[in-house]
């Protein structure tokens, strides 16, 4: 197989043209408003001063056009979702407390009025949230339950024509709360919804938590979070309610609602699938914090890679110092991590066109493969970002841990993304589970029990079949090592198969779990966790082909061909011992994967700067003390 060469010089603009994709005139558009914006720098702020100044920045995005791109034209807003979730993972550039106010005001917040509330809400609500008139938080996780939402413990219980919203115990105060400690005057508040001395399950209500003055309203007890590892911007706190009422028109009441005799009505008949159609409608949140670790990860790449271009080390023997960069182990760290972060850029576009075109007549089935992939992503993205910022932060040495040269805070502001808007091991369960079966009209909760026993009852009908794929990946590995590592179709097979092998083998073990559902689902928990993996893997990788397709520009096209093959062999390689193990691939074969990613690495060396600048990140987001002369 003849591979292309690299061309030796390739325009960063081209790959800019790839990389901005669908919404690149809203981009273009958001890059020039931050141009224009003096950056402050939050290294030095103490808690308070970075919260103040955290708000005022809020106060001058809500200015501009972005923070309503995603709500009705009717109230303020865009109509216009994937740019409203390309405009937060943009500010994943600058201070990420930023982004996650912004995110908690007008994603969380006001995607939870738009989207679970009717037009009585939208009405009085909206177009003050909008325009930051009315600040507010949403209240889902308590400290007894995170990830579990469906069996939250704050109660909404309907009497004398209104609810009264109670913290029954410690277990259900509300926790890391973003806008409570300081500025949210009303919040969101998923709570149990009794009437009639009958559980309907998790509602939201609107409640408010400090009069206009800024006190806590009667009944309603605001704590301090206090200092966290990172994001300090953020004003989290913790909420409790006592015997709080609301009025009856608090309860937003798209998917359920009570008449004035406390009679409960629903267009959905089964309290579970409510809830998880509720829970469903609230997904750009996850896919909002995926794309800002992307943008963080870029960020932190771009400032390594420009360090390992001027940072010299160690004598040749003609007596030249050693540009870093020039060095395979310092090409290992960074390169491999850049090419994975351009593919995870091009599934991540794919989900918001998704996300921006999916009606909300479309078929469960169609909504459901949404959410999944918008769960897997946001564990990829997210987990990649933590590994990536490390790395990243190693390559600059000590400069790279000075808080001036950015990396620390980026790297602390990121941490939590791995466990927030969904904990990224159970958001890999979830994605197992819609690989080993159409979703039931009426589908169990996502606890490890009722989990293992949606596996037994369904997993028959489920298991694919293989032998097409087993034997066109055969036919694809005859040549020599480089003729096959290159194609494409072979790398896209070889993933393919994996996934199939691994959901397949999954399956087989879970319908051991009759007698003791909990203790095998338990037991296969690994296994469970690699299917979602390997799933989401390979939608990455389909996603980065069908980018390069659409590369215009032929030098640009051909150095993402590149970029893509290292992303595909690097993944490989990460996954050696299983692809050894299950006979994919011959112990030399395996050899050569290590060889062709080094190969790779030289390759693309001369043009990492290329692929970094190609990101257009606002110049003021790159400046670092360690990059100048």
């Amino acid at each position: 197989m003849d591979v292309p060469e690299v061309p030796s010089k390739v325009d960063p603009d081209a790959l800019t043209a790839v990389l901005d994709g669908r919404w690149a005139d809203l981009r273009r558009g958001v890059r020039a408003q931050m141009a224009e914006t003096k950056f402050r720098d939050p290294v030095a702020l103490d808690v308070e001063a970075h919260r103040a100044q955290v708000l005022d920045q809020l106060r001058a995005l809500a200015e501009t056009d972005r923070p309503g791109l995603g709500f009705d034209p009717a109230y303020g807003g865009g109509g216009d979702v994937g740019g409203s979730v390309t405009s937060f993972e943009m500010l994943g550039y600058g201070d990420l407390s930023l982004m996650v106010k912004a995110g908690v005001q007008w994603g969380l917040f006001g995607g939870a009025v738009q989207l679970l509330g009717t037009e009585r809400h939208h009405e009085r609500y909206l177009r003050a949230i909008v325009d930051l008139d009315l600040l507010g938080c949403f209240a889902m996780t308590e400290h007894g339950h995170g990830s579990d939402v469906q069996h939250l413990r704050t109660t909404a219980t309907f009497t004398d024509g209104g609810f009264v919203i109670h913290t029954p115990d410690a277990m259900a105060q509300k926790e890391y709360i973003g806008n409570a400690a300081r500025d949210g005057r009303m919040a969101v508040v998923f709570a149990q919804l009794i009437t009639g001395s009958e559980e309907r399950g998790v509602h939201a209500f609107m409640v408010p938590i400090r009069d206009e003055d800024g006190a806590p309203m009667p009944g309603v007890s605001i704590e301090d979070c206090g200092p966290k590892a990172g994001l300090n911007g953020v004003d989290n706190g913790r909420l409790s309610f006592d015997d709080v009422r609301v009025p009856r028109e608090a309860l937003l009441n798209r998917f359920g609602d009570v008449a004035e005799d406390g009679t409960y009505s629903s267009p959905i008949e089964s309290d579970s699938r409510r809830f998880f159609t509720m829970l469903g409608t609230l997904i750009r949140g996850r896919v909002s914090v995926g794309g800002s670790a992307g943008s963080a990860t870029k960020r932190a790449l771009a400032l390594a890679i420009r360090y390992g271009e001027r940072r010299r080390q160690f004598m040749t023997p003609d007596g030249d110092e050693v540009v870093i960069l020039d060095y395979l182990g310092h090409q290992r760290k960074l390169l491999p991590a850049l090419a994975k972060t351009y593919a995870l850029h091009f599934a991540q576009e794919e989900l918001v066109s998704k996300l921006h075109d999916i009606d909300s007549s479309a078929p469960e089935e169609e909504q459901r493969e949404l959410e999944s992939r918008a769960a897997g992503l946001k564990a990829l993205n997210t987990w990649h970002a933590t590994a990536t910022i490390q790395a990243a932060r190693e390559a600059c040495g000590g400069s790279g841990y000075l808080a001036e040269n950015i990396l620390p805070g980026l790297k602390a502001d990121t941490d939590v993304f791995t466990t927030f808007e969904g904990d990224n091991t159970v958001l890999l369960q979830l994605v197992a589970k819609g690989l080993l079966t159409s979703y039931k009209q009426d589908f169990e909760d996502l606890s490890p029990l009722a989990t293992a026993r949606f596996f037994t009852d369904q997993v028959v009908s489920t298991i694919l079949e293989r032998t097409s794929v087993r034997k066109a990946l055969e036919s694809l590995t005859e040549g020599s090592d480089s003729d096959v590592f290159f194609r494409r179709e072979w790398q896209l097979r070889l993933f393919e198969d994996r996934e199939q092998h691994v959901v397949e083998g999954v399956a087989k073990r879970l319908r051991k779990a009759a007698d003791d559902p909990f203790g095998v689902f338990n037991a296969a928990q690994d296994h469970v966790l690699r299917a979602g993996r390997v799933h989401v893997e390979r939608l990455v990788l389909e996603a980065f082909a069908a980018a390069v397709e659409r590369c215009e520009d032929p030098d640009a096209r051909t150095l993402l061909e590149r970029v893509c093959d290292l992303y595909a062999l690097s993944a490989i390689e990460e996954d050696l011992a299983w692809f050894l193990g299950h006979g994919r691939l011959t112990a030399s074969r395996g050899k050569a994967v290590t060889s062709a990613v080094n190969r790779l690495c030289s390759e693309l060396r001369p043009h990492a700067r290329a692929l970094v600048d190609a990101f257009a990140i606002p110049e003021q987001f790159r400046a670092a003390p360690m990059l100048v002369s």
